[in-house]
């Protein structure tokens, strides 16, 4: 295994590692911007780097544009994490975050559902 995907595969670790403490304490039903801040506040408590609301520039023919695209978590300026609290995950979410790891060059992103009983079904992994 390369160096490079043994750290995101340590990392992945750690984000579910943390997102797990965070649904066991508060459980499904709240808002995304909820699981946003404690998944952010755990992280930071384990010694992981993650920018919340990371402005994600879109180039087009060349051109930088401003367009208001915001990543919920990059960690380690490596793994996107993008936080849902929905009923179910729509082919939408899965193509967001796929197109947010295209933009950004990142590798690996993590979906996850907190609106979920058991977290382990809420969590996808997308690796470009």
């Amino acid at each position: 295994m390369s160096t490079d995907l043994k750290d995101l595969n340590d990392i992945s670790y750690k984000i579910i590692g943390c997102a797990f403490k965070v649904h066991k304490q508060l459980g499904p039903g709240l808002l995304e911007s909820t699981y946003e801040v404690c998944l952010n506040y755990e992280l930071t408590n384990a010694g992981v780097n993650a920018e919340r609301q990371k402005e994600l520039p879109l180039v087009y023919n060349d051109i930088k544009l401003e367009a208001g695209y915001r990543i919920d978590l990059l960690v380690e300026k490596k793994v996107i994490v993008e936080i849902k609290a929905v009923e179910a995950i729509a082919p939408v979410h899965k193509a967001q975050i796929l197109t947010y790891m295209k933009l950004s060059g990142a590798k690996l992103g993590l979906l996850i559902n907190f609106n979920t009983t058991d977290l382990k079904e809420g969590i996808q992994r997308f690796v470009l």
